[in-house]
């Protein structure tokens, strides 16, 4: 019995989609891999209905690399609104506290956000999609349970104030994998004494991808192309792998040493550098993956096309 072939085109590449409000992160993937007709595709980390921004989608063999854009820091555009506790931390939840906002000043936002920089550790929220005895929390939480979870080690690179409208403030925040937006806004909310939740939410940057530097596609406009020109037009939206490992150095394998790490295994490389991750072609300059530095100089295969 011959083997199942697979439906849709066999197209690869890296799509910057800026998403929608109110829809989920894997309707606007399955929307997307509908349009381009597309045989896989996979998204880098969820963003959820209520957020709008980058959602970087893989198709093809480029979903065997989602890791490195799940794994790198992000960039958000966070509104909070002060005086005001949900239940889930954002616009959706029922408002479970209120308090005045009168005494919050623009100086005592920046001061209690300065204790917020740098490496801190953060309860991941009930309503997340972290597991409890192998059950999400959100659904713990939706069924009104509460359980003890574990503080997780996140790095804020950078968080700026950048409106001040009581009730209202907005942030600019640049963060380490693993950061929830939503528990940074209810803490800075507990430590000004009134509260807080998050009100509009947007992504702005994935790893190297950062809005005003690079560009996004809406759905509004491949569902247009697409009814237009056809599923293969919109190939010309899609990046290259290699877009997304621009930092890690480019390392060119000679025929043999490009077969035995094919093979599975470690090759020494003249001039490779030292430690970390590169990327790894072959003598033509086709792009075979990602190898990582041992400890003993060889390069060492980690994710190959």
């Amino acid at each position: 019995m011959g083997r199942r072939r697979r439906r849709g085109r066999a197209v690869n590449g890296i799509l910057l989609l800026d998403k929608p409000l109110g829809i989920s992160s894997n309707h606007a993937l399955q929307r997307i891999k509908r349009l381009f007709d597309a045989q896989k595709a996979g998204h880098t980390g969820s963003l959820d209905p209520l957020a709008t921004g980058l959602l970087p989608l893989c198709l093809g063999y480029t979903t065997k690399f989602s890791a490195f854009l799940l794994d790198a820091d992000k960039r958000y555009r966070v509104r909070v609104r002060l005086g005001e506790t949900t239940a889930t931390a954002d616009a959706e939840g029922e408002v479970i506290a209120t308090a005045p906002v009168d005494d919050v000043t623009e100086a005592g936002v920046r001061a209690v956000m300065e204790g917020f920089v740098g490496l801190i550790e953060q309860l991941p929220p009930m309503y997340s999609a972290v597991k409890h005895e192998g059950q999400r929390l959100y659904k713990l939480a939706r069924e009104g349970k509460e359980v003890e979870r574990t503080p997780r080690a996140i790095h804020i690179h950078r968080l700026e104030l950048v409106d001040f409208a009581l009730p209202e403030i907005e942030l600019d925040v640049h963060c380490s994998k693993g950061t929830y937006v939503r528990t940074l806004a209810e803490d800075i909310g507990k430590q000004l004494g009134c509260g807080g939740h998050v009100a509009a939410l947007r992504r702005t940057g994935v790893g190297p991808y950062i809005e005003g530097e690079t560009a996004f596609v809406t759905l509004a406009e491949i569902e247009a192309q697409a009814e237009e020109r056809g599923a293969e037009s919109l190939d010309a939206w899609l990046l290259p792998l290699e877009s997304t490992l621009g930092h890690c150095p480019a390392v060119r394998l000679s025929a043999n040493s490009a077969f035995y790490l094919g093979q599975g295994q470690p090759v020494l490389v003249p001039q490779a550098p030292t430690e970390g991750l590169v990327r790894l072609y072959d003598v033509s300059d086709h792009f075979l993956g990602v190898g990582e530095i041992l400890d003993d100089g060889r390069v060492q295969p980690k994710r190959l096309i």
